[in-house]
């Protein structure tokens, strides 16, 4: 699990809270409620850790030991979010190097990112409610219900909701994001 592994990673390069506070510009408070699993951090936080933690995304979120199979249900799957007020995604795979997928939801008006930006994978997402205009390299497609779109994601890239209702999307990503 993601708390054990920042604990676990931050144990082991003899890291108090305080120093990894400190390197990460996040509170202490905060660091502790990662650690102790009371709240689901924001994608920018898990970034911050990774890099100070000397690990990457795919390693914080990996399952201990492999299985069979891994069902994922509703209420009880990560969230994942880019900030306050920014997406949340839901993680439907478990922690692994090779594949993620995540279903989006973007409130009317909401964008995954201020700014498009990219990450070295190939990303494909694909519309379950609403419609989703995906900006990539600089270029808008407007997606419908059911309607998909795959792209080499160094493209900078974003998702955007510019209706009236709610829309929601399932992407893939491969590798995962870093």
């Amino acid at each position: 699990m993601l708390n054990e592994r920042v604990r676990s990673l931050r144990k082991q390069r003899g890291m108090s809270l305080r120093q990894l506070a400190e390197a990460t510009g996040l509170s202490a408070a905060l660091l502790s409620q990662v650690e102790r699993g009371t709240t689901d951090p924001s994608l920018s936080t898990v970034r911050k850790l990774a890099s100070v933690l000397g690990a990457d995304l795919p390693t914080l979120f990996a399952e201990d030991e492999p299985t069979d199979a891994h069902v994922s249900r509703p209420g009880e799957r990560p969230l994942l979010s880019a900030g306050r007020g920014a997406v949340v995604y839901e993680r439907l795979t478990p922690g692994r190097t090779d594949l993620e997928v995540l279903k989006g939801r973007l409130e009317p008006g909401q964008a995954t990112s201020e700014e498009p930006w990219g990450h070295p994978s190939t990303e494909c997402a694909v519309v379950l409610l609403g419609a989703v205009t995906a900006e990539v390299g600089g270029k808008r497609y407007e997606l419908a219900l059911g309607e998909s779109i795959t792209f080499d994601a160094r493209r900078p890239h974003r998702y955007l909701n510019p209706s009236a209702e709610p829309a929601e999307y399932l992407m893939s990503c491969t590798p995962p994001n870093p």
